[in-house]
């Protein structure tokens, strides 16, 4: 099979934004969050667990420690009995106390509002950074890259890279920065719904004629693209 040119995979690559657009829309926030130190204390929390997890426990964990000042001054085995049904929350924990103490140390207390800065914050990756970024703040920089997005993106053969940070370098490359904001909510609908990680539905999906991996099938394509 020939390599594709980079005209060719942005093209094919921009088609599957604008159904996934087509699809799903502009999408709310999955997580609960206020101000956008609690978004950053949100996203954090979320590493390898679900929204509906972080959104249990979020609501006592602001109510006590809701602002840098009062994150920086906690004690971090109280923030671990809070978010304990959490994974990994002992270290969640520690990153909580750690971000509320950077911030009011090194930024005045106000969550930063650079790539440079965030990923300065204990916990804090690119990943969490454009959504923090993207969604407090209406600045796109990057596409947050999470599990989703890195096998959606592998399997349409948009990447071979074999980390989230190398994919994002190859995605950056190919979609056009005006379609960058939507990617990470619309792809992550798309990866549970139909792209899934135990098996791809490519016979129900309505991009199999983008997508490198399978052929086209029961007329999934342009024609089956229909809102919900």
């Amino acid at each position: 099979m020939p390599r594709e040119s980079k005209k060719s995979k942005v093209a094919r690559v921009t088609e599957f934004c604008h159904r996934m657009d087509a699809l799903y829309g502009e999408e709310p926030s999955a997580l609960d969050w206020h101000s956008p130190f609690e978004l950053v204390i949100a996203v954090l929390l979320s590493a390898q667990t679900t929204d509906a997890a972080v959104n249990a426990v979020t609501p006592e964990l602001f109510r006590r420690w809701g602002t840098p000042a009062l994150m920086a001054e906690a004690d971090a085995a109280e923030v671990a009995d809070v978010i304990h049904r959490l994974g990994f929350f002992r270290m969640k924990a520690q990153h909580c106390v750690g971000c509320g103490q950077m911030i009011m140390s090194d930024f005045g207390g106000e969550v930063p509002r650079t790539m440079a800065e965030l990923v300065r914050l204990p916990g804090v990756g690119r990943k969490t950074a454009n959504i923090v970024l993207n969604k407090a703040f209406g600045i796109v920089e990057g596409i947050a890259v999470d599990t989703h997005v890195f096998r959606i993106a592998q399997r349409m053969g948009l990447t071979r890279a074999t980390t989230p940070l190398a994919a994002e370098k190859d995605l950056l490359a190919v979609i056009p920065q005006e379609l960058w904001e939507g990617v990470n909510s619309q792809w992550i609908r798309f990866g549970r719904a139909t792209c899934t990680a135990r098996v791809a539905h490519c016979d129900e999906c309505p991009c199999a004629d983008l997508c490198p991996r399978r052929p086209v099938r029961h007329g999934a394509g342009k024609g089956s693209v229909k809102k919900r």
